[in-house]
C-alpha cells in the first residue's frame, strides 16, 4: 500500500529492496512508527530520530531532479555526464585541482580521467596549466567562457534553493547546511569498487 510522503509524493512503507529502499537505508533500522529508529542498533549505528525512509524519498528525488538538470546541459554542451561532474570537482575544489586528484574524487581509472580531461580541453571547458615550480605538475582549471555559460545553465538551481529557502530562519538554514555537509562527509566514507591502476 501507498503511504504520502511529506513531499506530498507517494512512496511504499520502508522496506527492502523490493521497494526501492536499500535496507541500509531504510530497512530494519526504521521502526514501524514513522520509520524512526530508536535506541541504538545491532549494527553499530548511532539512533536516528527521523523517518528514515522519508529522508531516503527525498534524497533520491533531490539527487534526480540535479541529475536532469546535469544531464540537460551535458547534452547541450556534447559533454558526458562524467565531464560534468569533473567540471563540478574543478570548480569546488579548495585548491588548484589535478588530474591525480580528479582521478581520486570521480573514482576513475587514469585513463578514463585523461581521456575526460582531454574532452573537456578540445570542448574549451578547461585549461592544463603546468605549476611554475615544477613543471611535472599539471593544475586542470575551468575556463572563464565556459564557466559563465554553466552559471547561466545552472542558475535556475540556485533560484530554486533561494525560493524553498525563504520560509527557514538562518538558524534552521544553517542547520541544514551542517546536515548536508556531515551527509557528504559520511556518504564520502562508503565504500566502493577501487579504481583499476
Amino acid at each position: 500500500m501507498d503511504t504520502e510522503t511529506s513531499g506530498g509524493h507517494r512512496a511504499r512503507p520502508q522496506g527492502g529492496a523490493a521497494d526501492g529502499v536499500p535496507p541500509a537505508v531504510g530497512g530494519p533500522r526504521a521502526a514501524a512508527a514513522g520509520g524512526a529508529a530508536e535506541g541504538a542498533s545491532a549494527d553499530g549505528l548511532p539512533p536516528f530520530s527521523g523517518d528514515l525512509a522519508a529522508f531516503a524519498v527525498q534524497l533520491r528525488r533531490m539527487h534526480g531532479e540535479v541529475g536532469r538538470v546535469i544531464q540537460q546541459y551535458a547534452a547541450r554542451q556534447n559533454l558526458h555526464v562524467t565531464d560534468v561532474q569533473a567540471l563540478a570537482a574543478i570548480l569546488d575544489a579548495p585548491e588548484p585541482m589535478t588530474p591525480t586528484g580528479l582521478r581520486a574524487v570521480l573514482g576513475l581509472t587514469s585513463g578514463a580521467v585523461t581521456a575526460c580531461v582531454d574532452r573537456l580541453e578540445r570542448a574549451g571547458q578547461v585549461r592544463r596549466v603546468r605549476e611554475d615550480t615544477d613543471r611535472r605538475v599539471v593544475h586542470l582549471h575551468y575556463a572563464a567562457a565556459a564557466r559563465a555559460a554553466a552559471r547561466t545553465h545552472f542558475r535556475p538551481l540556485a533560484d530554486a534553493l533561494i525560493r524553498s529557502g525563504a520560509d527557514f530562519d538562518e538558524h534552521e538554514l544553517t542547520v541544514v547546511l551542517r546536515f548536508l555537509a556531515a551527509l557528504n562527509d559520511a556518504l564520502a566514507e562508503v565504500p566502493g569498487l577501487a579504481a583499476d591502476r
